[in-house]
This record gives structure tokens, C-alpha cells and sequence, in this order.
């Protein structure tokens, strides 16, 4: 990233705290943001499968860990048979399971659906005063207003709650999601350092992808984690990393081609799966 844009996002750290500011300044962040789109063509977000097949109930796939790690250093998603979530940063990916527990992934563990990038931080903003999950996203649409742009999110710090679910796993002959996740768990993380991945998606991309923000949470101890449905941070630091390229892998195997991938009450369903 260049020093200039560099220096201005950092700057606009102190702006997102203002909003009467953040508004006069909207123009030079698109600005800012454009020039460095059209000069960084690498920023992509690879993306296996589908989030209209998770709904389908297609669990399983050829994709490995060691695949996706061809793909990025960051990112989130579900294991085979829907065995917990996946969450991927500084090269490192790990499965939180419906047990409460977290564990390394292995490289030949295989993921029917997953969203990575190599992250690269483009802006970031310090939160010296706690913020919840809605403030932090009404920070991150300040900085990129564009719905039309993808945001990789990674927010360090620590945190007085985080709420997470992880759907359990799952056994052929598989359910539709919206009935695999009826049982699901639900775990409250309270006072500890963590940190959460994520993405802001487009809403032009629900079905494909979870439009809107998908976060995922681990602790410190990479002991325990999960999908986010809430949390509020104490302190810590966001940083942003904006998106110009989207890539997708479709399976070929017989039971996503036979999917109904577009069913009357897709978007109601990932809404309800995700939130």
C-alpha cells in the first residue's frame, strides 16, 4: 500500500470517532480507495462453493485446508459434515467445534465451503474505549461507505463478551441447514484477549456468499471460539482490508449439481442460519 493512502487511512482513525468529519471526508476515502484498487489488482477473495449449498445441505467436498491455504492466510468457513467452524489468519486455520473446544485443523481436513484472502491491512482504527459489535460496523462503514466493495475484517484486542454458535456435525444422509441447526450450541466468552475474522460482503452477493458481516471469534488460548452473534470489545485495533477481486470454485460432484440452490426462502434462510 502507498505511504500516501497509508497516511491518510491511519489519520482517518480519529475521523471515524467524529462523524460530522467522517461525512466531509467521505469523498477523499472513495477516492483513496479507488486509486489503490486500480493499482493492487492482487487483492482477491477466493471463495469455495457456495453459501446457497451450505443451505441446500451439501457437507462435503475434495477441498483441502492445504488447498485454501494456496488461496489465502485469511479467512472463515465450516469443516466437512458441517464439523464446526473454520477460522484462518496468519496462516494458521483452526476448527472450533460444537463442544466448546478449538483445535488446529489439519492440512488434510476438507471444507465444503470457506472464504479466504491474504490479508493486508489498509486501514486501521484503535479503540481506546469499548465499542459494540453494531458501533464497530457502523466504524467500518464509515471508512469503506461502499456496499458495493468486500472488506476483510480482523479485530484484536480484548473483549468483555463475545457470543459465538457452532453448528455440530452432522450425518448422512444430511439435513437441509436450517434443521441441522436447531440444536446447535450456543457459548459466551466473558473479559478475555481474542481476536475475530471476518468479511463484509456486498448485498448483491446473499446466496453466494452471507452478505453483510460474517465474523468468526477464537480466544487467546486457541482454546474455544465460534460463529459470532455478538460481542463487545473492551480494546483493541480493527483493521480493514479492502477487496477489488472476487473468485469462486464450484464443485463438480453430483450432489451440489443436483442442489436446489435457489430456493423461495433463501434469503430468509441464511439470515436465519447466520444469525
Amino acid at each position: 500500500m502507498n505511504d500516501n493512502l497509508n497516511h491518510n487511512m491511519r489519520n482517518n482513525s480519529d475521523i471515524a470517532h467524529n462523524k460530522n468529519s467522517s461525512c466531509q471526508c467521505s469523498q477523499e476515502i472513495i477516492t483513496n480507495l479507488n486509486n489503490y484498487i486500480n493499482n493492487h489488482p492482487e487483492c482477491t477473495i477466493y471463495q469455495n462453493s457456495l453459501m446457497s449449498s451450505l443451505i441446500a445441505g451439501v457437507y462435503d467436498s475434495d477441498v483441502t485446508i492445504a488447498d485454501l491455504l494456496k488461496q489465502g492466510d485469511f479467512g472463515l468457513g465450516t469443516f466437512d459434515q458441517l464439523d464446526g467452524e473454520l477460522v484462518a489468519f496468519d496462516n494458521n486455520v483452526f476448527q472450533l467445534r460444537s463442544d466448546g473446544s478449538a483445535r488446529r485443523a489439519l492440512y488434510s481436513q476438507k471444507s465444503p465451503f470457506a472464504v479466504m484472502t491474504f490479508f493486508n491491512s489498509d486501514i486501521e482504527h484503535s479503540f481506546s474505549y469499548g465499542a459494540s459489535q453494531q458501533e464497530i460496523h457502523n466504524t467500518i462503514n464509515q471508512y469503506v461507505p461502499s456496499d458495493n466493495l468486500f472488506c476483510a475484517i480482523k479485530i484484536e484486542g480484548e473483549f468483555e463478551l463475545v457470543k459465538t454458535r457452532t453448528v455440530p456435525r452432522q450425518e448422512p444422509p444430511y439435513s437441509p441447514m436450517l434443521e441441522a441447526i436447531k440444536n446447535q450450541p450456543i457459548f459466551t466468552f466473558h473479559n478475555e484477549i481474542g481476536i475475530i475474522a471476518g468479511f463484509r460482503s456486498p448485498q448483491f452477493t446473499q446466496g453466494i456468499n452471507v452478505a453483510g458481516f460474517h465474523e468468526h471469534y477464537i480466544n487467546q488460548q486457541r482454546q474455544g471460539g465460534g460463529h459470532v452473534l455478538d460481542y463487545y470489545l473492551k480494546y483493541g485495533t480493527l483493521k480493514i482490508g479492502v477487496i477489488s477481486r472476487f473468485t469462486i470454485d464450484l464443485p463438480s460432484h453430483s450432489t451440489f449439481l443436483q442442489a436446489n440452490l435457489m430456493p423461495d426462502n433463501l434469503h430468509q434462510a441464511i439470515k436465519q442460519a447466520e444469525n
